[in-house]
């Protein structure tokens, strides 16, 4: 029997133009998939979904933060790459104070549903940017030391998939993790 030649480390997939073409809209979606998540783990949504008011400043034992701490991070962290990506003004908080909340307990079950609301608010600014095909994925952003969007899309996709797992770990550990 005669085997058929492997298909070269150079692809057709590799190749083409990325702005505008068939290649160019299939890493827009598959980034748009990204960052949505709940490809390889659950939606943020379904870790932050009635979490209980009286946990959501509790630590657990052998954790590091509450649930209104890692919220926080992740959405100033978010917002920030997001503008770092439109916006030349913006100037980034102090690192890494500036990326916590100064207490581990929500001010309020208002500001709890802000954070969220916040949160999906720039999740969806950083899509449309992704959607948008002025957008050039791969030109290094003006004012970002050769940084470039995908790149940052990339780092926010990991940002928030790595602390969707401690909010998952957290939920568990404070015995509130639907287990299957």
């Amino acid at each position: 029997m005669k085997k058929k030649p492997r298909a070269s480390s150079q692809s057709k997939a590799t190749h083409g133009n990325s702005s505008g073409g068939k290649t160019d809209q299939d890493l827009r979606k598959q980034l748009v998939t990204l960052l949505k998540g709940g490809q390889a783990h659950v939606h943020f949504g379904d870790a932050l979904d009635d979490f209980p008011v009286r946990k959501r400043g509790v630590p657990a034992k052998g954790l590091a933060h509450t649930a209104w701490q890692l919220l926080e991070h992740v959405r100033i962290a978010q917002w920030d790459i997001l503008e770092f990506s439109r916006n030349a003004e913006h100037v980034s908080p102090e690192f890494p104070e500036g990326y916590w909340p100064k207490s581990p307990i929500p001010p309020s079950p208002a500001a709890w549903d802000k954070s969220i609301r916040d949160f999906h608010y720039d999740l969806l600014q950083m899509i449309a940017l992704v959607e948008n095909p002025k957008t050039d994925l791969h030109a290094a952003i003006p004012h970002g030391n050769g940084k470039t969007i995908l790149r940052e899309v990339l780092v926010l996709a990991d940002h928030n998939s790595y602390h969707l797992g401690q909010l998952v770990d957290l939920r568990r550990a404070l015995g509130i993790w639907p287990e299957a």
